[in-house]
């Protein structure tokens, strides 16, 4: 099949290319987001394959139709910036990776708890400048904190599992509970008695009409004073605006985030020679307490090389006219792209 790929990194070509020797596509690579100033670039392909910050709206969907296109190709388990029912009635299948590497996502999470509690990027610049005070150095034994998990799908598991092993008490929310989570001693309660009991909470849902800025105001009031909030799913289920008020009165300690609700157009390129535009992002980057990283949990080799095989697996199924379990299909109450950027 041939397949124009967007967002394409060097990351992206090297992975996408090994893995297509053995698939047989015709790949051709374009740096550019997918929006409809770009979908243009699609004309003559018979698959579009993209990432979590290409815009698959009604608009974009209804050129990429008009141009050939028959299938959309997520790399990545996060599918709310497609407009799924507008996909299913132009006859576009949406096929996606639901799972590439729950363990390169969790450990990145518990990775960024570690970093801000013990603050390992401070003392090393400040041991790259020979000093060697331990001032504001001071952390806590994670051992017999409070850790909540919210959402256990796999990567959740995986996270609420790691922390077990750190000797956290883990406390885990999910609409279906895993109800096996009980017999390693790890619990399974309500949303508002996660909020309440967790020193750290650890957000590993998708991003729902149910959990867009399931972090707010409202729900801050409900946690500890000086919790700890880490973010690796969905920017959208954070409202910036809200921590940023609980960072400033304190009621938010420490805040760690892989995601962000309008990082389309700062994650994945290089602005250090820019201005940051955005007002909100520039004021979180003013807390000291305030740990971001650049979308980069997933950015494991081994979830990289499960990606491409994967998204060409899917390929080469609709190729054939096969089913396809990594098919999407639109839900009641689906998220609109307009709703909320990933």
């Amino acid at each position: 099949m041939k397949m124009a790929v967007f967002s394409a990194k060097v990351y992206d070509r090297e992975f996408l290319t090994e893995a297509n020797q053995s698939a047989g596509h015709a790949l051709t690579f374009f740096e550019p987001h997918l929006d409809i100033s770009t979908v243009q670039l699609a004309a003559g392909y018979d698959a579009v394959c993209v990432f979590t910050n290409d815009t698959l709206n009604r608009e974009v969907l209804q050129a990429l139709a008009k141009h050939g296109v028959r299938v959309v190709a997520l790399r990545c388990a996060g599918y709310n910036n497609v407009d799924l029912e507008a996909a299913q009635e132009l006859g576009l299948t949406v096929v996606r990776v639901p799972a590439y590497s729950p363990y390169a996502v969790a450990e990145h999470a518990v990775g960024m708890i570690l970093t801000l509690n013990r603050k390992f990027h401070k003392a090393y610049n400040r041991v790259r400048e020979g000093n060697f005070k331990l001032d504001c150095l001071l952390g806590f034994d994670l051992h017999g904190k409070t850790v909540g998990i919210v959402g256990t799908g796999k990567i959740g598991t995986v996270a609420a599992n790691i922390l077990k092993g750190f000797g956290c008490r883990v406390l885990t929310y999910d609409p279906a509970p895993n109800i096996l989570f009980e017999e390693h001693g790890i619990q399974c309660v309500s949303l508002p008695d996660l909020l309440k009991q967790s020193d750290i909470i650890s957000l590993h849902c998708p991003l729902t009409p149910q959990t867009y800025h399931l972090i707010s105001d409202e729900s801050l009031s409900q946690m500890k004073d000086g919790v700890m909030i880490i973010n690796t799913s969905r920017g959208g289920i954070i409202d910036t605006k809200a921590i940023i008020r609980g960072l400033k009165a304190g009621k938010v300690g420490y805040l760690g985030l892989d995601v962000y609700e309008e990082e389309a157009d700062i994650f994945f390129e290089d602005l250090s020679d820019k201005c940051m535009e955005d007002d909100v992002f520039a004021r979180l980057m003013t807390f000291p307490n305030v740990l971001i990283t650049g979308h980069q949990a997933f950015f494991t080799q081994e979830a990289m090389a499960n990606i491409a095989q994967t998204t060409l697996s899917n390929i080469s199924q609709v190729e054939r006219g096969e089913a396809c379990p990594n098919q999407v299909l639109p839900m009641p109450g689906e998220l609109k792209v307009a709703a909320a950027r990933p």
